[in-house]
This record gives structure tokens, sequence and C-alpha cells, in this order.
């Protein structure tokens, strides 16, 4: 994956993680969304490592590809190890909010939805927060992924505007904007939605179809 600008040049690898922590922090902004300086950086950190396809992509049994967050799942509830359990979990939770905030566009060509991201990665960052939350020395940690539990929408909201921005991603289609929005009630899509003259019907008043 190549970041560039929305000028279109290339972004550097040196400049990479600067430039991502500028772009979260105007998407923040933009969407008034309130985040600690800790979950920034985070999020930067985040966009920054995945931009090298190597971390997200690992061999599987089926080759190169991005390991299923129901097998990563299934590791971390059969490990004993408490430190490396919550690694794993770690990594789902990561995962999962890469790949709704990115890619949220193709999802609707998969056999599980933005919503199963959404749901997933809220959960093992819940986990790894509430491993945590025992220990003095690690207790800011157990915030922070407290507060990417309760904003995982909000987050995934922030990583798509920079994605957009950054021409890591497209999507322009009103149907499938319209569908992530009832999946997960995301207040950007909403946004983007009545920017379009379209009014959000909440899924209880109203039957979607493809």
């Amino acid at each position: 994956m190549i970041a560039q600008s929305t000028g279109g040049s290339l972004i550097t690898q040196a400049s990479l993680r600067e430039y991502f922590h500028n772009e979260v922090n105007e998407a923040l902004n933009n969407q008034k969304i309130r985040a600690e300086s800790e979950t920034i950086f985070y999020l930067t950190n985040l966009l920054t490592m995945y931009a090298r396809s190597d971390e997200l992509f690992e061999q599987t049994d089926y080759g190169v590809d991005i390991k299923p967050l129901a097998v990563t799942y299934s590791e971390a509830l059969n490990e004993t190890s408490v430190q490396l359990r919550t690694r794993l979990l770690q990594r789902l939770g990561d995962t999962a909010l890469f790949i709704a905030g990115v890619f949220a566009d193709s999802l609707n060509r998969k056999l599980v939805d933005v919503d199963y991201y959404v749901a997933m990665g809220g959960t093992a960052y819940a986990q790894v927060s509430d491993s945590m939350r025992g220990y003095r020395s690690v207790k800011s940690l157990a915030a922070l992924f407290n507060e990417l539990r309760e904003k995982f929408t909000d987050f995934v909201d922030v990583l798509n505007e920079v994605s957009e921005r950054s021409h890591l991603s497209s999507d322009k289609d009103v149907l499938r904007l319209y569908e992530i929005w009832i999946r997960t009630g995301s207040k950007r899509r909403e946004a983007q939605l009545r920017k379009l003259g379209i009014e959000p019907v909440p899924a209880g008043k109203a039957e979607f179809r493809h």
C-alpha cells in the first residue's frame, strides 16, 4: 500500500507517521470526536504500521492473506499465557479497526460485513482493557484500550476519512453508505447521506435491500 497526499505527491516512509498524525487530528476535528493524546498516537501508529502490506498480511493455509479474525480469536482463547493472549487480542482489534476503516467499501463482497469487524474489534479491545485493569503499571494502557472499545465506530469513521483523503480507498456508492450506516450507526456515514440529500431512516422503520 502506498499512501498519497490529496495533491497526488507520494508520501515518503520518513514522513508517513507525521502525515498520518496530522490526518488523524484533522479527521477528529472535522467529526468533532474527542480522543486522548495516547489514543491519537495509537491510531497514527496503526496506520503507519499497516501502510506496509507485510504487516497486515501473513502466511496462512491458503497462502499469503489476512488471517480471519475468528481464527485469531480462537488462538487467543486457547492461549494459556496471559501476555500472548493479550497480544493476539490486540492484533485482532487492530486488524478489525484497520480493515473496517480503510476497506469498508469492499467488505460487501465478503462473507462477513463491516458490522462483524466492529463487533469483533470492540470485543477484542474490551478484553485487552480488562486484562490490564488490575495492574497499576499498565493502568494507562487499560484506559487507552477502553477508549478504543467505547469509540470503535467513531474511530472507524476517522480512519475512513483519512483513507479517502489519502486515496487508500474509495466508497462513493450511496447504497453502500446507507448499508454501513444501518449496520454500525456511523455518524459520519449519516452525515454523508444527509449531504447527498438522503435522510437516514432507522433500521426498525425501514427495510433495506440490495
